[in-house]
């Protein structure tokens, strides 16, 4: 049980963080030679079928990383990467929730009443958001594949 559900976290961690890489790295630039208005409406449709993505992905590392913490005897028992981990998991997901709740709110309001100056800045917040959490997610793989031989 314990191969599967390091499995699944490792499937979650990839997707969230994937995602991430996927939409600075790859799609941002892609977009940026739309018209704004296209641009807006493209990013709007990502984000959409991306977040729930996310939503999944936190609750299977949640689900899985407990899990595994629990079979290792509990947090008393762990190395201290794990306990890192386990922090800047939360700040991630706390990120992402202020993000999704806040910023991505605003950005879909504003794409629907067509205030391309509000969308814009409410989508400049999303994205320093997502660099934040990408860095930290990076973070997160140095210290889940370095962290046992610390």
């Amino acid at each position: 049980m314990n191969a599967v559900a390091i499995a699944i976290h490792a499937i979650a961690a990839a997707v969230w963080v994937g995602g991430m890489f996927f939409m600075l790295v790859v799609f941002r630039p892609a977009v940026q030679t739309l018209e704004p208005a296209s641009r807006s409406a493209m990013m709007a449709t990502t984000l959409r079928k991306f977040f729930p993505w996310v939503w999944m992905s936190i609750v299977a590392l949640l689900v899985t990383g407990y899990w595994l913490v629990g079979a290792l005897g509990g947090f008393g028992s762990v190395p201290g990467y794990v306990h890192i981990m386990h922090m800047l998991g939360w700040v991630m997901i706390a990120l992402f929730a202020f993000m999704y709740f806040k910023p991505n709110k605003v950005f879909r309001a504003a794409i629907e009443q067509s205030d391309k100056e509000q969308a814009m800045k409410a989508l400049g917040t999303v994205r320093t958001i997502v660099t934040v959490n990408f860095v930290l997610g990076l973070a997160m793989f140095a210290i889940v594949t370095g962290g046992r031989y610390w």
